[in-house]
């Protein structure tokens, strides 16, 4: 009897917080009082959205964060516990508040994102479990933790096994320490502007392409999917889909990106399916919990049929 293949596994390196999402008809001008039509309370955070679209996509994710030793810490891990998480790498800051994120999402699933780090909380990653990683198919991580994600990088280097950054918005310092330690540096378009310095997503990537050790790219939401390769700039279109909710599509395509490389897909393939299972994410309010299911992505995929790619 042959047995089943196992599980790819992936280690997130990023932030936890505490997240509550309300849907609005719309979001008006200041100052105003509007009340939501839903409202979603979940554990939330880059890293953990990244983690649980490689899980509900058929990998293993285990996630490296910190929370504080507060009453939202407490719900927060446990909440984590209750949907599955392997909770070892989530390390109790003493004296520190959890994360919290507020966020304020419209009928067109634009939103608006409002959230909290303790900046007093110790950012130190020497408790991080980096033998772990040499354990590991794949390492992501984001930036709102660096200490941590550089520490992570750095081990996965180490053992060669393969990295990726989500490069989102960051001061520019955070990205220019993390970025050249990826092997795959997967950008929001406004996070590539600001590490390239230029707005435009192709000249951004013909500048940045070169000169960086793996793979670039910027994922560009409903535009879908642009890279740099061999001299010129690639591109998948993201399917056109009725927006709901996009909090937390980046970090879908993220894990989906991460899964789809290490099941052999070339760069191509495994964008396209990234960019479906982060589009239909939007079809559904709630944030990462409106992640597809492995077989609602292929069933999409057998009917998407999108240019793969134009003139660098």
């Amino acid at each position: 009897m042959t047995s089943a293949p196992q599980r790819k596994r992936m280690i997130a390196v990023g932030a936890i917080c505490s997240a509550t999402i309300f849907r609005v008809e719309n979001i008006p001008p200041l100052p105003a009082k509007v009340l939501p039509t839903e409202r979603y309370q979940l554990v939330d955070g880059m890293a953990v959205s990244a983690a649980f679209a490689f899980s509900r996509l058929g990998g293993c994710a285990q996630v490296w964060s910190r929370i504080g030793d507060d009453w939202l810490g407490k719900m927060a891990r446990q909440g984590l516990v209750d949907e599955g998480f392997d909770v070892a790498g989530v390390h109790v800051v003493p004296g520190a508040a959890t994360s919290q994120v507020a966020v304020i999402v419209d009928k067109r699933g634009d939103r608006l994102v409002v959230p909290f780090h303790d900046p007093n909380a110790d950012p130190s990653a020497v408790w991080l479990p980096l033998q772990e990683v040499e354990h590991a198919d794949f390492v992501h991580c984001e930036t709102r933790w660096v200490e941590g994600a550089e520490a992570a990088l750095r081990a996965a280097r180490a053992h060669n096994v393969p990295c990726m950054v989500d490069g989102e918005v960051a001061p520019i310092e955070t990205l220019q320490r993390l970025v050249p330690l990826a092997d795959y540096a997967v950008f929001s378009d406004a996070g590539l502007a600001i590490y390239a310095g230029c707005h435009d997503v192709e000249a951004a990537l013909l500048k940045v392409g070169p000169v960086h050790r793996g793979h670039v790219g910027a994922s560009c939401g409903a535009k879908g999917y642009s890279w740099y390769e061999n001299g010129r700039v690639r591109h998948v279109e993201a399917p056109n889909v009725e927006v709901v909710d996009t909090l937390a599509a980046g970090d879908v395509f993220h894990g989906a990106f991460a899964l789809a490389l290490l099941e052999g897909k070339e760069i191509e393939q495994a964008a396209r399916f990234a960019c479906v299972a982060a589009s239909l994410k939007c079809t559904h309010f709630g944030g990462r919990m409106g992640c597809p299911t492995r077989a609602e992505v292929e069933n999409f995929l057998a009917r998407f049929d999108a240019p793969s790619d134009r003139p660098g």
